[in-house]
C-alpha cells in the first residue's frame, strides 16, 4: 500500500490504545474505578470499546491515529502477512471488536446473525462473541440461549405478550467466569455485571424484545437469526503452564496469562498450541484486568498498562518484555480465522 509505514521496531511496537465510550439507556454514570469517567446528568455509558476503529492511538509512533486508519493502510504489520492476505477476506479491517460493557439495567433480548445471514443483507461478517465476567454482584444471572422445547410460534406469542423472559435460559454468573455466545444465541445481558466482551468487528444487533422502551425492534430478521440449538453457554478453562485458556474459538482465542514479576515477548508474543504452524503468530492484545505492567524493549519507548487499559501488539512488533508492576492480572486476545487455524 503507498500510504503504509514500514516495518521498523520503532514504528510498530507495542501501543496503548484510548477506550471510546458509547451511551447507552441501559448503563451507568460513573464508571470509576475502571474509568476515571463521569457522564453528565440525564446520560449513561454502557460501553468502553477497547479496539474500536474510531478508537485513538495514545502512545508511540502513531499517537492520536484511529486504529481504523492503522487497519487500512498497513493490514500487514498488525495482522502478519498470512492472516493480511487470506485469513481476513475483508483487508484492512480490524478482525476483533473488544468492549466493556457496564449493565445498570437489562438489555434488550437480542440475537445476532451468522456470517451467511449478515452477507445475505449486504454486511461483510456476523456476530459471535463471548463475555468474560469482570465484576458480578452476588445472585446476578444473564440470558443465554432458549429452554428446550421452544417453537418459533411461542417466540412470536411471547414478544407479543411481554412473557419473552419465560423461555430465556438463565445462567448464574460469577467472576472470572467465561460465557460463549455464537451466533444465531438469543440473549441478554442483565443488571449487576460487568463484562469483557470479545466479538467479531461487526455491530449488527436484532432486537427481539426490549422492555418497551421505544426503540427499534427486528422482530422478523430476530427470528429469522435465531436458532434453537447453539454451543452457548460456560467455557471450562484450560489450564496450561503459565497461561489458562478461557475461550478458544472459531473467530479469538482469549487466555488469563502469569507474568509472575516478568515475562519475554518469546513467551507471550508467540504462544502457540501443539499442532498450530507459524501463521497462527499475529496480532495481540493484553488487557490488564487488574492491577499495572509495562511494556519495553529496546528502540521503543515503554507503554504502561493499567487497569481496564488495552495495549495493542502488533505482528511486526520488535521483542518486548512485560513487567508486573504490582498485582497485575492480565489477558491475552488474539483473532483467528478457519484458514489458519490449525
Amino acid at each position: 500500500m503507498t500510504n503504509s509505514r514500514p516495518f521498523t521496531s520503532s514504528v510498530w511496537a507495542p501501543f496503548r490504545i484510548a477506550p471510546w465510550f458509547s451511551p447507552r439507556v441501559w448503563g451507568c454514570r460513573d464508571l470509576r474505578p475502571w474509568y476515571d469517567v463521569v457522564a453528565g446528568d440525564g446520560e449513561s455509558i454502557g460501553e468502553a470499546w477497547l479496539t474500536g476503529d474510531q478508537c485513538l492511538v495514545s502512545s508511540g509512533d502513531h499517537n492520536g491515529r484511529t486504529l481504523g486508519a492503522l487497519f487500512a493502510e498497513n493490514p500487514e504489520a498488525l495482522l502478519g502477512p498470512e492472516a493480511a492476505r487470506s485469513g481476513n477476506p475483508d483487508g484492512g479491517e480490524s478482525p476483533l471488536l473488544i468492549k466493556v460493557i457496564f449493565a445498570q439495567e437489562k438489555l434488550s433480548v437480542q440475537v445476532h446473525p451468522d456470517d451467511k445471514m449478515a452477507q445475505k443483507y449486504g454486511a461483510p461478517r456476523g456476530k459471535t462473541e463471548c463475555w468474560y465476567v469482570l465484576e458480578a454482584q452476588p445472585g446476578t444471572q444473564v440470558a443465554c440461549g432458549l429452554k428446550p422445547g421452544v417453537t418459533l410460534d411461542q417466540l412470536r406469542e411471547e414478544i407479543e405478550a411481554d412473557t419473552l423472559e419465560s423461555s430465556l435460559n438463565a445462567l448464574d454468573v460469577a467472576r472470572g467466569e467465561m460465557i460463549f455466545v455464537d451466533a444465531g444465541t438469543v440473549h441478554a445481558i442483565w443488571p449487576g455485571t460487568i463484562l469483557l466482551e470479545t466479538q467479531q468487528n461487526c455491530d449488527l444487533t436484532y432486537r427481539m424484545y426490549d422492555y418497551g422502551r421505544g426503540r427499534e425492534l427486528h422482530i422478523e430478521k430476530s427470528l429469522e437469526a435465531a436458532r434453537f440449538v447453539t454451543h452457548a453457554g460456560k467455557i471450562t478453562p484450560r489450564i496450561l503452564p503459565g497461561r489458562s485458556i478461557l475461550m478458544d474459538g472459531e473467530y479469538f482465542r482469549v487466555e488469563r496469562v502469569s507474568v509472575a514479576g516478568a515475562r519475554s515477548s518469546a513467551s507471550l508474543k508467540h504462544l502457540l498450541l501443539p499442532g498450530e504452524n507459524e501463521t497462527a503468530r499475529g496480532l495481540a492484545y493484553l488487557f490488564a484486568v487488574e492491577g499495572t505492567a509495562r511494556v519495553a524493549g529496546p528502540g521503543f519507548e515503554a507503554v504502561e498498562l493499567h487497569k481496564g487499559g488495552m495495549v495493542a501488539v502488533p505482528a511486526a512488533s520488535p521483542e518486548f518484555v512485560v513487567e508486573d508492576l504490582g498485582e497485575l492480572e492480565l489477558m491475552r486476545i488474539t483473532p483467528r480465522w478457519p484458514e489458519i487455524k490449525r
